[in-house]
Parts: C-alpha cells; structure tokens; sequence
C-alpha cells in the first residue's frame, strides 16, 4: 500500500506530505481545490506521461515521491528482480522528477531506471480510476482485456501459450509472403549470383597472379632494351680489349706484390681480390641471362590476355585480386543460403501448416476457457448490480469468430447490456447512461480488485452522475473494495465520504498572491462538520450536521456488520 506521498511544485502544489494507512480514505474539497492534481501527481508517479506543464510557474522542477509497503506480489518482485533493483524490506520508493530543460529522472529504490520501467513497477503497485476511465466500457475492443483479466487464473497460461506459437505463426507467414511476393526478384538474384560464381570461378585466379604476370609482361615486351643492356655489360666486362674483368687482375696482381708492407696494403688487396670473384661471379649470372633470354610472342599474347581476364574481374568485383575473392566467397555463402532457402520452402510451408493447426486448437482451447469465464462474471456481475439498484439489468458477453488469428486469439467480445425488462440485448456502448456505465465498472472493478495483487487503488469521481440510494451502493462497494486493497478516493458525495476510515480535506488558499494547495486530516467533530458542508454546501445548518452525524453513524454500523 501507499503509505507516504510527497509532491514538490507540482501544478498550484507548492509542498505537500501526507501519509496513508489501510482501508478507505477519501480526499475531499471544493471543485478546483486541486483533489485530481494529486491524482495527476501520483499517475506521474508511476509512469504517466510526463509534461512540463506540471511544473509549478516559477519552479524549476517538479519532484514526486511515493513510498510503498508490499507484502506477497511475486510477479513485482519478479519485475524488480529482472531489472537488478534491490528491495529495501518489504519498502518501495518511487520517485519521478521532471525539469523545464527537458529532464526526467525515474528512480526506483534510489536507483535510476527507464521510464518504461517505471511504468511495470508502478502498474502493480497502484491502479488509478481516472473520472472517465469508466469510458473504456464504450470501446468494445477493451471487454475482452477486461474478460481476460477477471478469468486470469484460467486464461493467462492458455494466452501466453497461444501467444507463443502465435509469434512462430507470423514468423513462417512472414517468410511465405516474402518470398512469394518476391519470387521473381529471388530467382532473377539466384541467376545473377549463379553468373558470378561462374566467372569468377572459371578464371581460376592464384594470388597475386596479376602482379607475377604483369613482370613477365614488361620482360618481354623490352627483350631488345634487355637483350642490348646485357649484351654491352658483357663486352665491357669480359670481352672488349681493356675488359673491366682484366683490369682487376692487373690490379690485384700490383696489389698482392705489397701486400705484405703494411696492414692497409693487405686489406685493400683482400677488397680487391673479393670485388674480383664478385665480378666473375656477375658475368657469369649475365653469359646465364643471355643464354635463357628468348622472345615468345605467343606467351606475350597469352599473358596480355590474361591481363585483360583478370582486369575485367578487378573492375567488375574489386580494386583488386584479393577483393575480387573475398567477393567471390561472399556471393558463395550468399547463393548457398538461398538455395537452402528455395529447398526448405516446402519445409517452411509443412511447418507453417503444423504451427497453424497448433494455433487453432490453442484458440479454441482459450475461447472455451473464455466462454467458462464469461458465465461466472455475468453471473457475478448480476449480484454487484443487484446491489447498486439495478436488479433488474441483465449483463451478457456475446462472442464472436475472428476470420484471422489474432494475437489475442480469435474471440471478439463485446458486452450486452439489458436494462428495462421487455427491452432486446443490446451493445454496451450504445446503451448504458453515464450512471449505469459507472456501477457497471464498479461493479467489474470490485470483482477483480479481490484476486489482484495491486497494493492500492485509486477512485477519481467514479461516482458521478449518481446520487440517492445508488449514491450510498457506491459508496459501500468502493468499502467492499478497500478491504482487500488500499483505496484512496475523491467524492463530492457525502455518503461515500461517510463510508471511509480516513478522511483528508483539500483546500485551495491564497498567500502572498501565490495560489497554493493545502491537504490536513479531518477527524471527529471536524469530520461531521465537513460532510454537512458536502451535504448543505455553503451554509451548514444544525440539520446538515445532524445528517452527517447520521450517515457516519450508518456507516459505522455497516462496516461493523460486514
């Protein structure tokens, strides 16, 4: 339950405290004193959209905190658990706090978390009754969330199995579609790849093939530069008169006669002597040129040929060789993947065929549980209505076939409501007054509040366009409520103030020309004194007392005998 609330410089809010205890409280005031302002605050609180439009005009932020005991909610400690946020004892600490510059801060436990987060944690920790929340009775698409919810110990295993296969189901749907959609593009791209896969593989290219052939290019296409450079190396090395070879003999011949002088003598001619062999060692490497060098023509053409292959494939698939086969490995991998794909279709169909005859019995499996269900809340329904004075309404859930798998399923819902005896069924959203619509989701909201595992709820105005009898009903349901979970309520209605174990009083006040909102707890005299005033409004007269004095007294004895 909420057991402490803290508003900073939100909306007229300048600083409100208070905190809460078990069973029924209600908030009440004038119109306009700022009761559904908290209610916006506490909607903040636990992941409502945020806006900086709340901000108090000359505050530079808003903070909102709220403190709750929880006891037994395994699916919240599931939800902090998965998201690392450690619990302080059976204590959850909400926090929201939005800024002008655009910033919003969301804390759970002291720890900064998303305000998608925020949202799961606070959904089931507070379920807020807004004054026109009752309006989702007029959308026909929100009764079977409402069926589903009422039913959930027998539906949610059903719902989230169905939920699974149906996810495969639109998965093999997808692939189907996709390929039947692109048969022709699929193909055309399998006859492409083919192609490539082709040349490229036909070319049988070695790395750094085109280097290799481009230098025997150049050799031969300058044979003669080639042919003529060695040939003149050779004759002024060994074969003209004054040769390079003789010279170094004579040479190293004067050398090695006074080599034996001096140490420097002696290194020269051991120079000498090595440049010497050296040299015979490079006309021997030029005679070897000479002797292998021929020109082949054909060769030469066959290489330019190569080439121009090669070059063809580094244009087509990459700057360069290495490029072009990493390409060719990608367009592999590529056309193995869609041929697995071309010859597993018939696979992907045969399993499409099994997961949609799964889907259709898990469909009629939850439609049946669906069915079940909807008898026990019309049943249910019956008696809250007959104690919100309308006995003689008849509440029924009609069903209808989805022609397509749904993520819900295949049930339509919708409710039918009969409010006149002689009066047909008729829908829901066509029929119902703003009173009825009212005890209608009460009557919904009392059912389901005692099987939830929210801590609190939150009544905003829900009673109105009530009043009498149906009025004090109201306010017995909404006891009947507060026994299972926390119940925070704003009234204008004296009989539900009546009702409540605690009450707080909104007013609206003026200081220092700055409008502000101020929240103290009302007990005893001064209770009876604020109900007369619900009662008689401005003026209170001794009658207006003595009827509030009455209606608690009634209440009193109501809840005593429960």
């Amino acid at each position: 339950m909420l057991v402490n609330l803290v508003i900073q410089d939100f909306a007229i809010i300048e600083h409100l405290e208070v905190n809460f205890e078990q069973g029924m409280t209600v908030l009440s005031g004038e119109t306009g004193a700022g009761k559904s302002i908290i209610i916006d605050a506490l909607g903040l609180l636990v992941g409502g959209r945020g806006s900086s439009d709340f901000i108090r005009t000359g505050a530079k932020k808003t903070d909102v905190q709220g403190l709750f005991v929880v006891e037994n909610n395994p699916q919240l400690m599931a939800t902090l658990t998965e998201n690392d946020i450690e619990l302080d004892g059976q204590n959850i600490l909400l926090e929201r706090e939005l800024s002008h510059n655009g910033r919003n801060v969301c804390r759970v436990n002291n720890k900064i978390v998303t305000t998608a987060i925020l949202r799961k944690v606070g959904e089931q920790l507070v379920d807020i009754h807004g004054q026109n929340e009752h309006q989702e009775l007029m959308r026909a698409e929100q009764h079977l969330n409402i069926l589903d919810q009422y039913g959930r110990t027998a539906i949610t295993t059903l719902l989230t199995d169905y939920q699974v296969t149906y996810q495969q189901y639109r998965h093999l749907q997808k692939q189907i579609a996709d390929k039947n959609a692109n048969e022709q593009a699929y193909a055309q791209r399998l006859d492409m790849l083919q192609f490539q896969i082709d040349e490229i593989s036909s070319a049988k290219i070695l790395k750094h093939e085109d280097e290799d052939l481009e230098q025997e290019q150049d050799r031969l296409s300058n044979f003669q530069k080639i042919n003529q450079a060695l040939q003149q190396t050779l004759a002024v090395l060994s074969v003209d008169e004054s040769n390079a070879l003789d010279l170094s003999g004579i040479a190293m011949a004067q050398l090695g006669d006074i080599a034996s002088y001096s140490q420097d003598f002696h290194d020269i001619s051991e120079n000498l002597n090595s440049a010497y062999y050296t040299l015979q060692d490079v006309i021997s490497n030029v005679q070897d040129q000479l002797d292998s060098l021929e020109f082949d023509e054909g060769r030469l053409n066959e290489i330019e040929q190569r080439l121009e292959l090669l070059n063809n494939l580094k244009r087509k698939y990459g700057p360069t060789l290495t490029d072009v086969h990493d390409y060719y490995q990608k367009i592999k991998a590529e056309y193995h993947e869609m041929q697995q794909l071309t010859d597993e279709s018939g696979q992907i169909e045969a399993d499409f065929q099994n997961v949609q005859q799964q889907l259709t019995q898990q469909a009629q499996q939850l439609t049946a549980a669906r069915e079940k269900t909807a008898l026990r809340l019309e049943k249910n329904i019956h008696q809250q209505l007959r104690s919100l004075y309308m006995d003689k309404a008849v509440f029924k859930v009609q069903f209808a076939k989805s022609e397509q798998m749904l993520q819900s399923g295949q049930d339509q819902v919708a409710f039918y409501l009969q409010t006149n005896p002689g009066e047909s069924l008729k829908p829901l959203v066509k029929i119902a007054s703003g009173g009825e619509l009212s005890r209608i989701m009460l009557a919904i909201k009392t059912i389901v509040a005692q099987g939830e595992g929210v801590t609190s709820i939150i009544f905003d105005e829900v009673d109105t366009g009530v009043s009498g009898r149906v009025a004090q009903a109201i306010a017995d349901k909404i006891s009947v409520i507060a026994s299972h979970s926390q119940v925070l309520c704003i009234t204008h209605l004296p009989q539900v103030a009546a009702m409540s174990d605690h009450q707080y009083l909104i007013e609206k006040k003026v200081l220092n020309g700055r409008t502000t909102t101020t929240l103290q707890k009302v007990t005893g005299g001064q209770r009876v004194l604020v109900i007369a005033k619900m009662i008689a409004g401005k003026e209170v007269t001794k009658l207006a007392e003595e009827h509030a004095a009455e209606l608690l007294r009634q209440a009193d004895e109501a809840k005593a005998n429960r």
